[in-house]
C-alpha cells in the first residue's frame, strides 16, 4: 500500500471509483498535472474533462468528469466532482449528438468553447472502453 496512491473518485450521488493506483491524471484550472507518489500536497479545481487513471495492475482507465476537485495528501487522491461517468457508462451516441449541437451553437464563449471540449473527451473516453 505504501507505494501506491489511495483514490477516491465521488460524484455527488455516488462513490464512481476508490482503489489503488500508481498514476492519476486530471485538468485543473491550471493545466493538466501528473500525480505520482509522494506527490506534493495540493488542492485544485478541475475543468470538465478528463481523468485519466493507472491502476496497481497496469490496467488504464478513464472517466469525465463535470468539474470539480483535486485533493492529494500523504498518497490520497480525492477527486470530487458533482457528476461523474466511467468510460464504459459513457453513451457513444449521444456525446457525439452533444458535440454536434456544441459545434453548430458556434464557439463564441469560452463556455461553449468548454462544452465542445468536454463533449470530444467524452467521445475519445468512450471509444477508448470499447
Amino acid at each position: 500500500m505504501a507505494d501506491n496512491l489511495q483514490v477516491a473518485l465521488v460524484a455527488a450521488d455516488r462513490v464512481v471509483w476508490s482503489g489503488e493506483a500508481t498514476m492519476i491524471v486530471a485538468r485543473t484550472t491550471d493545466g493538466e498535472v501528473g500525480v505520482l507518489k509522494n506527490h506534493a500536497p495540493l488542492l485544485s479545481v478541475l475543468v470538465p474533462s478528463a481523468v485519466e487513471v493507472q491502476t496497481v495492475g497496469g490496467e488504464r482507465w478513464s472517466a469525465i468528469i463535470n468539474g470539480g476537485f483535486l485533493s492529494v495528501a500523504n498518497n490520497r487522491v480525492s477527486i470530487l466532482a458533482e457528476h461523474a461517468e466511467m468510460s464504459h457508462e459513457v453513451d457513444l451516441e449521444k456525446a457525439r449528438q452533444d458535440l454536434e449541437r456544441a459545434k453548430q451553437a458556434g464557439s463564441a464563449s469560452a463556455e461553449s468553447e468548454e462544452e465542445i471540449r468536454l463533449a470530444e473527451d467524452r467521445i475519445r473516453v468512450a471509444e477508448g472502453a470499447r
